[in-house]
């Protein structure tokens, strides 16, 4: 490639309208343009895409830019059409596009006019497009989200490693990798892949000296807290992420009811609605977005004061990229995560379906978060050690930025209680996960502790000075400390370790960091029911239903819950339905629901209103968030035709615990659903019989009450399945 004679800054004011380059934007460019393959680590908000735009529009040929994801492609080449006069400046090559524009894309290119194409990678390995660009004149090549390669990067994708050797076919160009954020190994994994350990490395900082980091646990009132702490931010911008859709949907219901402008974000949405809710927040027509981290990729919104996590995410990378998201102007950026060590078990267990290697990497990343969450150090210090960069938490910019530093959390010794625990997984041979050694910790006897006579042990109850909840908190740190470890193969069966038996023999101090407790006081302007409209229940009427409830129970031989659920009775003393088709639009109803109970129902309530002078609203029919009857119906006919849940979920972009939600749905309203096939297969008959003579006796279909009557027999997915499968052939 020739060496460029322009002046970099003429044309950075020129093409861009910009005086100066931000931070290592310059040297970067300077390396492409002088022809060497080039690797860049560049936080959010470093100004990445210039680094490939500005020598693209300087150099002859055109730059392929590979970039994961169509929204970013779009944002970019819509930002690049603005500053020329010829659209065909720069184009996206991707399955969105018809024959036709695929036509218009090559011919611009041949005529060169085209300076960047931006192509997924799944694009950039067909046939047609390979053997097309061979012919063209390429700049370069640039590799957006470089860290997409790596099997240790937070968002790998498998199509990204091959693209080495399609480079190769089309042309022998430089190469530049960009991403935000890498750590080590990743950037080494990266080079190598690429065969390109010659590039010249550019990284920049990763502190970002104006955002806050605070960590706090995850109570029962983590929606109040949420929406205290967004009302401290009115009229300003906000991202709340969350893991699951059902959860996003949730949680922007409850704000929008407490009177703050929230839109949801997720893949379950329709095309159409995604982009016009991250258009209202880009234009200010609303607040807060709540998103699954679909969402932010490419959003150049520079005026975001908050990144609240309502779950851990499963990476510190993850985590870094999206708090990134904040304060990208300098100005304030608060980071909010709350965090609970279930949603980390919750994450174990997505993991424990996938291979081997998969998962040893997954848990490994998860213990960094744990220890992230966990630590009483500086979180900054933490955060920038991750990456490799050294950080002075005394003189550091940003130094005191973070709850550690401002309210530095209590440490105890913990040297004694260490050594109990390590000694316990040892002694009972490491074949226990953490519950069951807190169990025996505490002399908590059960089935399974009896059947291997470990209640007879003389350490069982060598703990029981201390709650199971000092326990468990223990035990993650010292998981984070690598005295012990959790088995990947047995499912988060603990371990010992070398360090750990070497603790025993030579104990030394050992101090236990404590949480920060949050004093939460009840608000009276906060409501967290969103069913209906969230005004209050009428407890009276509520009585009355739970009592006709109740007698036909006992009528029918069913528990109350099979014939409704509490939701449904509470929206039902807010709506007040007086017909079947009424009771028919009652959340958790349904028609099937409502023609097999609901006279008696209806009959109460009609007679309740004309007695009492109700007035009842005019439209009854639920505006329910993200309910999707052709899915509900595609979930009944594959499992009509047996198909394995997994690959139903797959299917429709569910992960298992969303497609577990959608077929309650379905059982609650009163449709029967079938899913003995895939039961069978994972619980025996006469553990199906115990857990169905539980919920026929049980007073209520709480899952967390059965999994402290079955104490660690069944997992929760065991239990909700067997629910649904009770209440269909039960109840409906």
């Amino acid at each position: 490639m020739n060496s460029v004679k322009i002046d970099l800054d003429d044309a950075l004011k020129k093409y861009f309208g910009f005086n100066q380059f931000k931070g290592l934007q310059k040297p970067v460019i300077e390396s492409l343009l002088n022809g060497h393959n080039t690797f860049v680590i560049m936080p959010t908000g470093g100004g990445k895409s210039l680094c490939y735009q500005l020598p693209a529009l300087m150099l002859e040929g055109t730059a392929i830019v590979v970039s994961p994801l169509i929204a970013l492609m779009k944002n970019q080449v819509d930002a690049i059409r603005g500053i020329s006069t010829d659209r065909g400046i720069a184009h996206v090559l991707n399955s969105s596009l018809n024959k036709g524009e695929v036509a218009q894309v090559k011919s611009d290119i041949e005529n060169g006019i085209t300076k960047l194409l931006y192509v997924a990678p799944e694009s950039l390995i067909k046939e047609e497009y390979v053997n097309f660009l061979k012919n063209q004149k390429i700049s370069f090549l640039a590799i957006d989200e470089a860290h997409c390669i790596s099997e240790w990067g937070h968002d790998f994708r498998p199509e990204y490693r091959n693209l080495r050797n399609i480079i190769t076919q089309i042309a022998e160009v430089p190469i530049i990798g960009l991403t935000a954020t890498a750590t080590v190994k990743v950037e080494e994994d990266i080079l190598k892949n690429l065969r390109m350990s010659d590039a010249n490395r550019f990284k920049a900082s990763f502190n970002r000296p104006n955002l806050f980091y605070d960590v706090r646990p995850k109570t029962k009132d983590v929606n109040k807290d949420i929406i205290r702490f967004v009302r401290q931010y009115e009229n300003k911008s906000g991202i709340i992420y969350c893991l699951s859709r059902k959860k996003v949907e949730e949680i922007a219901q409850v704000l929008q009811v407490n009177g703050i402008k929230a839109v949801p974000y997720h893949a379950g949405l329709d095309a159409k609605t995604r982009a016009k809710h991250q258009d209202m927040f880009l234009m200010e027509d609303t607040d807060v977005v709540v998103a699954t981290i679909a969402f932010g990729m490419g959003i150049d919104k520079p005026d975001v004061r908050f990144v609240i996590h309502h779950d851990i995410p499963k990476s510190l990378e993850s985590y870094y990229q999206e708090t990134g998201r904040a304060g990208r102007d300098g100005g304030e950026g608060y980071c909010l995560a709350y965090y609970s060590y279930k949603d980390i078990e919750k994450l174990e267990k997505f993991l424990a379906g996938k291979p081997v290697a998969e998962q040893e990497i997954g848990n490994a990343l998860l213990q960094e978060v744990v220890a992230y969450a966990e630590t009483s150090m500086s979180r900054r210090k933490f955060l920038l050690h991750y990456f490799g960069e050294e950080f002075d938490e005394i003189n550091g910019e940003g130094a005191d930025m973070d709850d550690n530093t401002r309210n530095p959390k209590t440490r105890v010794e913990a040297k004694d209680n260490v050594k109990k625990i390590i000694e316990v997984v040892r002694d009972t041979n490491q074949e226990y996960k953490s519950k069951e050694i807190i169990n025996v910790l505490v002399g908590n006897s059960n089935a399974l502790l009896k059947s291997r006579k470990t209640d007879q042990q003389p350490f069982f109850g060598c703990g029981k000075d201390k709650t199971a909840a000092y326990w468990m908190a223990l035990i993650r740190q010292v998981l984070v400390d690598h005295k012990l470890s959790k088995e990947i193969e047995q499912y988060g069966v603990l371990k010992t370790t070398k360090e750990g038996l070497e603790f025993v023999k030579n104990p030394v101090s050992f101090l236990m960091t404590e949480d920060h407790i949050y004093d939460l006081d009840d608000d009276d302007n906060i409501i967290t029911n969103t069913q209906g409209t969230g005004a209050s229940t009428d407890e009276t009427l509520m009585k009355l239903l739970k009592d006709l409830r109740k007698r036909m129970g006992k009528e029918k031989g069913v528990p109350p819950f099979v014939i409704f659920q509490d939701p449904s009775l509470e929206d039902m003393t807010l709506k007040y339905p007086i017909t079947l088709k009424e009771l028919a639009n009652v959340h958790g109803v349904g028609e099937g629901k409502a023609k097999k109970y609901g006279k008696d129902f209806v009959e109460l309530i009609a007679d309740y209103v004309e007695e009492n002078d109700i007035f009842r609203p005019d439209d009854i029919v639920v505006k329910s968030v993200g309910s999707n009857s052709g899915l509900k119906l595609s979930i009944i006919m594959n499992t009509d035709k047996k198909i394995p849940l997994v690959d139903i979920a797959k299917s429709k972009g569910l992960n298992m615990e969303e497609l577990i939600d959608e077929m309650e749905s379905i059982v609650y309203s009163g449709t029967k659903i079938d899913i003995s096939y895939c039961i069978n297969e994972m619980i025996d008959e006469e553990d199906q019989e115990e857990i169905f003579e539980y919920f026929m006796e049980a007073e209520t279909d709480k899952i967390d009450a059965a999994l402290e009557e079955f104490d660690g027999d069944y997992d929760i997915e065991e239990l909700r399945l067997m629910r649904i499968k009770f209440i269909s052939e039960v109840g409906n």
